[in-house]
């Protein structure tokens, strides 16, 4: 596995599977960070990947330094470090995330083991809807247990949570800290109860002695959330520019051995009730992949909500003989 960045000269290598709006935005925000040493971008569409290619390139004088390759050759993604799976079906107005699973599915069983095959060392991070089904598949696909493939999950979820928060409470969201947890999905949950503002628990934080997140502002909050993506696929046909932001702040996790405490999707073990499902929790994130899930206390309607969602998950993934 690669060393980080900083270590004894080692060149990282980044590949995207998948040169649509999320691959392509992926990418972008990829080189813009200063994320990986070289990015691979591959997808079946020759002249479409030959053209991101292309623009990613002209634009390399503008950021750190990378070199970007692309091909519809499998061949382009040998040797990767990191590789991000991007490709699949497109989600529609209107349409769950949950529609597009056989379709996915289906790819990413024929895909990832040729992956591994070109790179047999590499962590696999499927970005591909609906992200915890397919990720369920990829490692039901490969027998890869351990952590090595995992998903994007709630990462952006729990990004939209704070970004909501910090603009009520009137702070910068970094200064906000919650997550998002269960199904990247209409089932999702959001952990109220462990949701910090400038380290002010939620519910205690108050403007002029007024509390400011009572119940009705924290339901209309997560509406907002969990609504969010139909809104953005409604007015523009995708979401891909915060989902390519927050899959680099991933990428730098795995290439830069950060240890980073992230709301991915990963094969649950540990929870009663959560076996056999791919769901997201705060999890440690290096050079490994996805390591410890952290058993972060919640109240009994967060956990009740978080055994909805992966029942929810296990049906999908029955109807599907997963």
């Amino acid at each position: 596995m690669a060393e980080t960045r900083a270590g004894a000269g080692r060149r990282t290598k980044l590949t995207v599977v998948g040169a649509g709006s999320v691959g392509t935005a992926v990418a972008y925000a990829c080189l813009l960070r200063g994320s990986a040493d070289v990015i691979a971008l591959y997808d079946i569409q020759a002249a479409k990947v030959r053209a991101e290619v292309l623009d990613l390139n002209h634009g390399t004088q503008f950021a750190p330094a990378c070199r970007i390759e692309g091909s519809d050759d499998l061949a382009v993604t040998a040797g990767s470090d990191l590789i991000v799976v991007t490709a699949g079906a497109k989600q529609h107005p209107d349409q769950s995330r949950l529609d597009l699973a056989a379709a996915n599915v289906t790819l990413v069983r024929e895909l990832i083991p040729h992956l591994l095959s070109a790179s047999p060392g590499a962590v696999i991070v499927v970005v591909s809807n609906p992200v915890d089904v397919v990720t369920y598949a990829a490692i039901a696909a490969t027998g890869i247990t351990d952590g090595r493939i995992f998903g994007s999950g709630t990462v952006l979820d729990s990004g939209r949570l704070r970004y909501l928060v910090a603009a009520r409470a009137g702070v910068a969201v970094e200064n906000v800290h919650g997550f998002v947890v269960g199904e990247h999905g209409d089932s999702e949950v959001a952990l109220w109860s462990g949701t910090t503002i400038g380290g002010v628990p939620v519910d205690s934080f108050r403007v002029d002695g007024r509390a400011v997140f009572g119940q009705q502002v924290r339901t209309e909050l997560f509406e907002q959330v969990v609504r969010s993506a139909y809104e953005i696929i409604r007015g523009k046909g995708a979401t891909n520019l915060a989902i390519g932001l927050s899959t680099a702040r991933i990428v730098e996790a795995v290439l830069r051995d950060q240890r980073r405490v992230l709301a991915v999707s990963t094969l649950q073990t540990g929870r009663p009730g959560l076996e056999e499902v791919c769901l997201s929790l705060p999890t440690i994130v290096d050079a490994g992949g996805a390591r410890t899930v952290l058993d972060v206390p919640m109240s009994d309607t967060e956990a009740a909500g978080l055994a909805a969602s992966a029942a929810t998950l296990r049906q999908v993934q029955t109807s599907l003989g997963l």
